[in-house]
C-alpha cells in the first residue's frame, strides 16, 4: 500500500515537473521571438540599423562592433599603448575605458580592469565558437567590444579584453 502511494505520489511529481518546464520553456521561447529591431531601438536609443553602421563605421569597426569579430593579437592600435588618456567607443565617442585601469595582460589586446563607469558597457552571454563567455557591448549602441574575463588582476579581478577596433584614444594633454 504504502508503495503505490509513493509510486503515485513519485508520478505526480514528474508529471507537474514536465508541465511546468514546458510552460517556461514556452514563455522563454516566446520572450526571445518577441526582441525586434523595434525593441532594441526603444531600449538602447542610439543603436543602428546594419547597413547605418556599415555606412558609418569603417570596414574593420563594422567587422568588429556589429559582426562581433576579433581582430589578430599583437597587431592592434592599443594593445602596447602606455600613453596616459581615456578610450572611447569608434561608434559614438563615449568614453569606456581609462588609461588609468589598463594593464599588460600578455594576450596581445588592450585589457582593462574596469570600464571609465559602471554604465558604459553591459556584459551578455556569448556561447559561439564552442565556448561559453561573457561578451562586453557598449550599452549605448548594443556593439560588440570584447569579452571579459575573471582571470584580472586587483582590485577588480577582472580582465575587460578589448578589440582596439572598437576604440579611439584621447590623450590626455
Amino acid at each position: 500500500m504504502k508503495s503505490n502511494i509513493l509510486k503515485t505520489t513519485l508520478y505526480t511529481i514528474i508529471v507537474s515537473l514536465s508541465f511546468l518546464q514546458s510552460s517556461c520553456q514556452e514563455k522563454k521561447a516566446n520572450n526571445q521571438s518577441s526582441i525586434t529591431n523595434e525593441s532594441i531601438k526603444s531600449n538602447y536609443p542610439e543603436a543602428l540599423t546594419d547597413a547605418e553602421w556599415k555606412a558609418k563605421l569603417t570596414p574593420n569597426q563594422y567587422y568588429i562592433m556589429v559582426q562581433q569579430g576579433t581582430e589578430p593579437p599583437f597587431n592592434n592600435a592599443f594593445y602596447d599603448n602606455h600613453k596616459k588618456g581615456i578610450y572611447v567607443s569608434a561608434a559614438t565617442g563615449k568614453p569606456l575605458f581609462s588609461s588609468e585601469d589598463k594593464f599588460d595582460s600578455g594576450t596581445g589586446w588592450p585589457s582593462f580592469t574596469k570600464p571609465i563607469t559602471e554604465d558604459a558597457v553591459i556584459w551578455v552571454r556569448d556561447e559561439s565558437h564552442g565556448m561559453v563567455r561573457d561578451e562586453v557591448i557598449e550599452k549605448a549602441t548594443v556593439l560588440h567590444l570584447g569579452h571579459v574575463f575573471n582571470d584580472g588582476p586587483n582590485p577588480t579581478g577582472l580582465r575587460y579584453c578589448i578589440n582596439s577596433g572598437a576604440l579611439k584614444f584621447i590623450e590626455n594633454k
